[in-house]
């Protein structure tokens, strides 16, 4: 039944330190939808974000900011993400390492965001032949 995923939703503590965390070290553009609310949009998908005790309704059993292990495939070489990372004074937690993805194997580095959550970036990694 399921196609894909539209949206996740993030439920944080400052959705400002969100923005800027997610749009300038990771490249996702910020938009402003319905009636101001915020999302971080990437690809074809996008990032609900709910700031903690200030939840849309309906909303999950028990939102809570840090409470998320998301990953990303990069569209960059790893090597590059670690550079911006970097630059960025974002401390890499663990990597590179050899992952799992949905579709085959990841080489991913490891981050945390402004409230904790778990931030996999991962590169395919190509089948040997």
């Amino acid at each position: 039944m399921i196609a894909s995923l539209d949206h996740l939703v993030l439920t944080v503590a400052d959705i400002d330190a969100t923005v800027v965390f997610y749009r300038d070290v990771l490249g996702m553009e910020a938009v402003t939808f319905g009636d101001g609310r915020t999302a971080l949009a990437y690809g074809s998908q996008k990032i609900n974000l709910h700031r903690a005790g200030q939840e849309f309704e309906p909303k999950s059993a028990r939102p809570t900011p840090g409470s998320a292990d998301l990953c990303f495939l990069l569209d960059v070489p790893l090597d590059t993400a670690r550079g911006r990372l970097r630059e960025a004074g974002i401390p890499v937690e663990e990597g590179p390492v050899a992952r799992t993805g949905a579709t085959g194997p990841l080489r991913s580095l490891y981050i945390r965001d402004p409230d904790g959550n778990l931030i996999e970036l991962s590169v395919s990694v190509p089948s040997s032949a």
